[in-house]
């Protein structure tokens, strides 16, 4: 690794890309820098400014990375530093797969990750590790640039995260300090959810829960469990809060691929080994998944319907998130011994005054086949109840009390003309 200062790193940057002419194959090279909170400010402006025309590779991007004229944006996770861009590049994608495609049709030229300074010949990639490690290992094998900017603000945590000092070509030395998103607050609809979920998870139970308000409801109502473990790809300050009530496993390793939270948080993952960063084909791989005791994923959704299909990434035909890991946990979690698949969510949205619950999507769906579905209204249990049996049950027990006589009424229609067709053999008639 050589330390260089910003100016020397931008011309470096312009010469590999130029010796590379428009990157490999003669297409825009492609950059992938570390996403969520920990995106690397300062290294990432120095590429962009070095670089006229390139593709930008980013996980759940926020506000502030780079948007220009020459600069198009992909990603298999949409968030809100892309979201709505003319030049976004959406790459339907399970999480666990991505590693794929920057092997394959996106191997980077130049990768640009945010880490901790040197500790005894290493670097710490921190609170993100998720999909940079196959990055890295790519960029390396096509003759790409590996960039670190080195930050003292950033945690060194344990795992995968921690690459020897060989496999960074440059790097830059800058205090950036780290965000520290809001803190949600939970309302009322959000505790019933939390509490409701709360009630399948048992003590022992191997949680993954995304972060947000519901996620967030249901730790805070989980801190009387004891002997819990933790196998998810985020976690925020609520599985700090599971510690300090003593909910936890303490002889467990507390898995995940990448953190976001207070400056608290990012204390205690600081040298912490008990937390484990491992990469995403690890973290997300389905096998590894039913591989824990008790599995239980928790997410959350934008829509719902009858036949429990899941919508979590799509609004009015476009992409607000992706698939992410939620494929990857439900069927990881329903292949457990003693595991669940729960879907949650409000039933009720606020802002376009309309149901949750759906007869029939129309959009992508995300993830299909659940243990459970729960609102503020119950919880519905799906596993091994008949297509009406399940819609039934979402109605009784998810959706809200204004939408319930128009879902039923497409329940009542199936026994006339099932989904699919007349009658029950692929020409319309009974089976022989």
């Amino acid at each position: 690794m050589r330390v260089v200062s910003t100016s020397v790193l931008g011309e470096l940057v312009a010469g590999h890309l130029a010796g590379r002419g428009d990157g490999a194959g003669g297409r825009r090279p492609v950059v992938v820098a570390s996403g969520n909170f920990a995106s690397p400010a300062v290294a990432l402006r120095v590429v962009d400014e070095a670089v006229e025309s390139y593709r930008l590779f980013v996980l759940n991007p926020q506000p502030g990375l780079p948007v220009r004229p020459g600069v198009a944006h992909v990603t298999p996770f949409v968030g809100p530093g892309m979201r709505g861009l003319a030049t976004l590049e959406y790459v339907p994608c399970r999480l666990s797969l991505v590693p794929r495609l920057l092997a394959g049709p996106y191997r980077p030229d130049v990768v640009v990750v945010h880490t901790s300074p040197p500790v005894n010949g290493r670097v710490s990639l921190g609170t993100e590790v998720n999909i940079l490690p196959a990055a890295v290992e790519a960029a390396r094998a096509g003759g790409g640039l590996v960039v670190a900017q080195l930050n003292p603000a950033m945690p060194y945590t344990f795992g995968d995260g921690e690459l020897p000092l060989d496999l960074v070509d440059l790097a830059v030395e800058a205090h950036q300090p780290l965000p520290h998103p809001a803190a949600r607050p939970v309302d009322e609809v959000g505790r019933a959810i939390g509490e409701r979920v709360a009630a399948l998870v048992g003590d022992g139970a191997t949680l993954q829960l995304g972060i947000g308000g519901v996620p967030n409801a249901t730790l805070a109502a989980l801190t009387a469990r004891r002997g819990l473990r933790v196998w998810t790809e985020t976690f925020s300050d609520g599985v700090l809060a599971l510690d300090r009530t003593g909910a936890l496993d303490t002889s467990a390793e507390l898995v995940t691929s990448f953190l976001f939270g207070s400056a608290e948080l990012y204390g205690w993952v600081d040298r912490n080994p008990r937390v484990r960063l491992l990469r995403t084909e690890t973290v997300n791989d389905p096998g590894t998944i039913a591989r824990q005791p008790a599995m239980t994923s928790i997410n959350t959704a934008l829509q719902v319907d009858l036949h429990a299909q899941v919508n979590a990434a799509h609004i009015r035909g476009r992409a607000w998130s992706g698939f992410g890991g939620q494929p990857d946990f439900v069927a990881g979690a329903l292949h457990a011994p003693g595991g669940h698949a729960v879907i949650a969510l409000p039933s009720w949205h606020a802002k376009s005054d309309t149901s949750t619950v759906v007869a029939s999507l129309g959009e992508p769906t995300t993830s299909f086949q659940h243990s459970y579905l729960v609102s503020e209204h119950g919880t519905a249990s799906l596993w091994g109840e008949s297509m009406q049996g399940q819609a039934r049950e979402i109605i009784a027990h998810v959706a809200d009390p204004r939408a319930r006589d128009g879902l039923t009424r497409h329940v009542e229609a199936w026994s006339v003309a099932p989904p699919g067709g007349r009658g029950d053999g692929p020409s319309g008639r009974a089976a022989d």
